[in-house]
């Protein structure tokens, strides 16, 4: 009795002590640019000509589209400091009705960028553990707190963004934060190194004038029938996986 008892208890403490470990999909190399790329929508750099494209294609929320509603791509690159994103969309519509960047700021367009640092994947809808960044049209940086309440994250991100009829181009460089961030605290940005796997995903919010966004489109397949998980869940994203 007393042996089954203590096996019981080892049992009991191994199965408390098991981490959860993210199942890494949609893995992506991304190559380190030794020149930063200039931050102003003209993809001029090298380092983006080097760089291969990745569809947005995943349809998370919405009815069926066009391509001439919406149509998406983007690409990747890195240095110590930053990891740096271009985006090209071609949206026909442009909607942003609210000028207020804290109140409802994902029914507007923008672009969305999750990541998480240390690519452990888990729960995250009002923690650290991984961040959910709204890139609004003005540039404002969107996310909620581990209060619950939205906050702008402007220096986490750097964006431009340039508009040529239908098609838009967005270039931004993110800094990354470990799961310890602190609100009003400060805050170290983790320096990137090769071999270092981040969690990502990329969205896009589209809205043509209603009163709620009419798709959400994300870069990495979700399955399921609820599909709008990249808030609440890291292990959606997929890995980026840092090379020189």
């Amino acid at each position: 009795m007393k042996y089954a008892m203590m096996l019981l208890a080892v049992a009991c403490c191994l199965s408390c002590g098991t981490s959860h470990e993210k199942e890494d999909h949609q893995v992506l190399v991304v190559k380190k640019t030794t020149t930063a790329p200039t931050l102003d929508g003209l993809v001029t750099e090298n380092c983006w000509n080097m760089a291969t494209w990745h569809p947005l294609d995943q349809n998370w929320l919405g009815e069926a589209y066009s391509y001439e509603d919406f149509n998406g791509r983007y690409k990747l690159t890195w240095d110590e400091d930053y990891l740096y994103l271009l985006v090209e969309i071609t949206d026909d519509i442009l909607y942003d009705a609210r000028k207020d960047p804290l109140k409802l700021w994902w029914d507007d367009d923008c672009v969305e960028v999750f990541i998480d640092e240390d690519n452990s994947g888990g729960l995250h809808q009002f923690s650290h553990n991984a961040f959910a960044y709204h890139i609004a049209l003005d540039g404002n940086v969107v996310d909620l707190a581990p209060d619950r309440e939205p906050r702008l994250y402007n220096d986490h991100i750097r964006s431009a963004r340039r508009v040529d009829g239908t098609l838009s181009t967005w270039e931004l460089a993110i800094r990354l934060f470990r799961d310890d961030y602190q609100d009003g605290g400060i805050n170290v940005p983790v320096p990137l190194k090769k071999d270092k796997k981040v969690g990502f995903a990329l969205a896009y919010c589209d809205n043509d004038g209603s009163a709620e966004r009419e798709n959400f489109i994300g870069s990495v397949f979700v399955p399921g029938e609820d599909k709008n998980q990249g808030w609440i869940n890291a292990d959606i994203f997929g890995t980026l996986v840092l090379e020189e």
